[in-house]
């Protein structure tokens, strides 16, 4: 399946770093969060990434464009009057990456809304790219295939600022609302599985797709959770960039199974 990352937004919760690069782009562990979301879902054999940028979107595409350089081994022959650029050795993933300009004041369902010609006619993974967890994303698939709802998202319970769930016995959504300060409930940490009649539900720029979307989907039944009860962590302020920095610099970090075991390969590489 095709991912698609949401990488559009001001980050203004963590301006000290946003004030220079998307919220995506700020480093833990030397290599952009986004990096380590994509590094996530090519684990489980999806390579094939659109993102949603906005915000300083040329910083994301001219880190793409420059990647392929900096992991590389490079001779650069100025003889003759020449430039002369020979690769050597390279040590890239076998990613492909679409980096789409979804404008700078759009909110998040305007941004969807915006890939759908490179997504297609199909199902595709879609999350934030500023969070990182260790959902096992094969068994998310195979969950969102049993059920036959067009849409699924990941839900973890943590007591934080983000959409609640209400989940019935059966794990259907019945309602999305935003998290006030007694609640325990389940909360949207993302990792979704979208069906291409999603894009239906989908407006202009102005469309909010926690607030639209994902709620008219739970009214209309079409809306499952997935419930995660392993490690997942957004980075909206520097403190929760300091954990994610501090399990990295342990070796700790619940989400870098490519480092810990043998990739998944998907059924259809089998």
């Amino acid at each position: 399946m095709k991912v698609v990352l949401l990488a559009g937004g001001f980050g203004s919760r963590i301006s000290e770093e946003s004030q220079f690069k998307p919220k995506p782009m700020i480093e833990i562990g030397g290599m952009p969060i986004l990096w380590h979301i994509m590094k996530e879902y090519a684990y489980y054999g999806h390579t094939e990434f659109i993102i949603c940028a906005g915000y300083k979107q040329e910083y994301i595409k001219e880190w793409f464009a420059n990647y392929y350089l900096h992991n590389s081994d490079v001779s650069f022959d100025f003889r003759e009057g020449k430039n002369d650029i020979t690769i050597h050795h390279t040590n890239l993933e076998p990613w492909k990456v679409t980096v789409v300009d979804t404008g700078y004041n759009t909110m998040t369902g305007g941004r969807i809304k915006r890939i759908q010609e490179y997504v297609g006619n199909e199902p595709f993974l879609m999350t934030y790219g500023d969070g990182v967890c260790d959902v096992e994303i094969d068994k998310l698939i195979e969950f969102h295939k049993s059920h036959g709802k067009l849409a699924t998202l990941t839900a973890v319970k943590m007591v934080q600022d983000k959409g609640v769930l209400d989940i019935t016995h059966d794990q259907a959504v019945r309602a999305f609302r935003e998290k006030n300060s007694v609640d325990g409930s389940p909360i949207n940490a993302g990792y979704m599985v979208l069906q291409p009649e999603v894009f239906e539900l989908l407006d202009d720029d102005s469309c909010v797709f926690e607030k639209n979307v994902l709620v008219e989907l739970a009214n209309k039944g079409e809306l499952m959770s997935y419930i995660h009860t392993g490690f997942w962590q957004c980075m909206d302020n520097v403190r929760e960039k300091s954990i994610l920095e501090k399990l990295l610099a342990e070796d700790k970090a619940p989400w870098k199974r490519w480092e810990r075991s043998v990739p998944k390969i998907p059924e259809y590489a089998k």
